[in-house]
């Protein structure tokens, strides 16, 4: 089949529910006036808002392995970019997908397809163009959100006595790309561990509970705690102060040594929770409410922001010192 046949078989008139994106007051937008089938894409941004943009490629070999689920490549490919949206605090509006194929495989494109429409109907987020050509297996998808200036996440806005927190267990996903190197088998107990990896979860439902508690920075986690941590160090130039054994994790299989459970946690990557940080006030706030309120989502406090005298982000542990100097998180180049 050719391009437009391709397009129009497995990626049009997707049923992603009520018109899309959810926006900061909690009610759907109908914010496409114009998607796939023209030179653009016609999107209207809520007023007062900025536009939110993050583009990532997600390359065979580098991203993900040979054989992986066509589901799980189509449904990781969006979620990676939703999860810049949650680090963001932007709302989703739209996004465009730049697919390269080595065929036009059906079994494959189903499978793709499915997996993506899926993510897109949970977040309620629309297909609003893109292209495809014939080479290499690679997705590129570029998200399109909002969000007011007041209630970005900027990486630069951490403060002197804030706490840091992380959204969920690290290190799962990393195991599964321990396993994978090892073609150690996915077992029932495992399981969990390799859905870290294949579908993560991107953040997106806890924003209207960071917005009330009046977060102000924060980063996905996906080259790893400690690598993503000195992003917004760096950018905020102070330095942090981390309890190890606050950290949440999975439990890992026994085959696991200690110094690689280490690794993973610290940086594994690919986990996709939410690092950010809080006021201490705000922090005092949250336990407070989950107190009150039981079914509140779990946040992890993992630490503190500190001054920092230098520009270089510097992290110590408050409870392992002995913690290895050389455990740094994931690079692409």
């Amino acid at each position: 089949m050719n391009e437009f046949e391709l397009i129009k078989k497995y990626f049009c008139d997707w049923d992603i529910g009520s018109a899309g994106g959810i926006h900061g007051d909690g009610t759907a937008a109908s914010q496409v006036s114009l998607g796939i089938g023209d030179d653009c894409a016609l999107l209207n941004i809520p007023e007062g808002k900025h536009l939110a943009v993050s583009t990532d490629t997600f390359s065979e070999g580098t991203h993900f392995f040979k054989g992986t689920s066509p589901e799980a490549i189509g449904y990781k490919a969006l979620a990676v970019n939703l999860s810049d949206l949650a680090a963001m605090g932007a709302d989703p509006l739209g996004f465009t997908l730049a697919l390269s194929l080595p065929d036009d495989n059906p079994a494959f494109l189903a499978g793709f397809s499915q997996g993506m429409r899926s993510l897109a109907s949970k977040w309620r987020i629309p297909l609003v163009g893109g292209d495809t050509v014939r080479g290499a297996l690679s997705v590129t998808i570029t998200v399109l959100g909002a969000v007011a200036d007041s209630e970005a996440l900027r990486r630069d806005r951490a403060e002197t006595g804030d706490r840091i927190f992380v959204s969920g267990p690290l290190g799962g996903a990393a195991y599964g790309v321990w396993a994978r190197y090892r073609d150690i088998s996915e077992t029932p107990e495992t399981r969990a561990l390799f859905s870290r990896l294949d579908y993560p979860c991107p953040r997106l439902d806890l924003l209207p509970l960071l917005r009330l508690l009046g977060c102000r920075s924060a980063l996905d986690i996906s080259d790893g705690l400690l690598g993503d941590l000195s992003h917004i160090l760096k950018a905020s130039r102070k330095r942090a102060v981390i309890n190890r054994k606050s950290i949440p994790c999975p439990e890992f299989p026994k085959e696991v040594p200690p110094e690689e459970q280490l690794k993973m946690i610290l940086a594994g990557g690919d986990d996709y929770e939410l690092l950010f940080t809080l006021s201490p006030e705000n922090a005092e706030r949250y336990k407070e409410m989950k107190r009150e309120n039981p079914a509140l989502p779990v946040l992890y406090e993992i630490g503190s922001i500190h001054d920092c005298s230098s520009d270089f982000p510097e992290i110590s542990f408050a409870d392992s010192p002995d913690i290895p100097a050389d455990i740094a998180g994931f690079t692409h180049f």
